[in-house]
């Protein structure tokens, strides 16, 4: 091989290991350059939104709130016969049950024994049970909550296929209670219902229930909400 063939070659080598280290430098200068914007792109990403990060603080703000308050119950509300009662005693889950109010008005609670619940609203029972459980507990924290009202009824007697006694919920109606006692029997005069109240007076109001005026839209002021002891008569 001639000279000049030999200093061509090397020089092509020479340039090609030149064009080799200038490519590695430019390989190299480029990841510097994408790597810190790759990493803030996924720093980015993994904190959350300004409207998720609010929501989230509304929800934390909603949780403690709903802890701080306790569980609701109403005060005004008097527990009867049958009613079932959820009765905690913070951090004592031993003692802490779902009970009925019985027959004689009373519940049994381990450690407080039978306490009178009947006649008594929620926070009575409450106050009641943390003065028997204080023998036992340093300071009780007892909540109280009717879960079932059982005790609250009214009657429906008459020409109905199920007269009797029903447990009253909240939205009891006229139209209501006749559906829960089966509907009518033969003959019955669903022109001349009446609901028997007795008003805290000790005296009865009569309130007329005309079913087929109601059924047809008509005068529907008359099926009223019923209340604990109303008498629903079907002649």
């Amino acid at each position: 091989m001639s000279m000049r063939a030999l200093q061509l070659l090397s020089s092509d080598e020479t340039m090609t290991i030149t064009t080799r280290k200038m490519c590695q430098r430019v390989a190299i200068v480029a990841v510097c350059i994408l790597i810190p914007g790759w990493l803030a792109a996924q720093t980015d990403a993994a904190k959350p939104a300004d409207g998720a990060k609010s929501t989230g603080q509304t929800f934390s703000g909603a949780a403690n709130n709903g802890a701080s308050q306790g569980a609701p119950h109403d005060n005004t509300y008097v527990i009867g016969v049958d009613d079932v009662l959820a009765i905690n005693v913070w951090k004592e889950p031993d003692v802490s049950r779902t009970v009925p109010v019985r027959s004689d008005g009373k519940i049994s609670l381990p450690l407080a024994g039978e306490v009178q619940a009947s006649g008594e609203t929620p926070k009575q029972l409450e106050t009641a049970l943390a003065v028997k459980l204080q023998s036992f507990i340093s300071e009780p924290e007892v909540t109280v909550i009717v879960t079932e009202v059982r005790s609250q009824k009214f009657n429906i007697l008459g020409m109905v296929l199920k007269p009797g006694s029903y447990p009253l919920t909240n939205s009891s109606t006229v139209l209501d209670a006749i559906a829960i006692a089966g509907g009518f029997r033969d003959f019955a005069k669903q022109k001349s219902i009446y609901v028997l109240r007795q008003n805290a007076d000790g005296s009865q109001v009569r309130l007329p229930f005309n079913y087929k005026d109601v059924i047809k839209g008509k005068d529907l002021a008359q099926n009223v909400k019923l209340q604990p002891r109303d008498t629903i008569v079907v002649p």
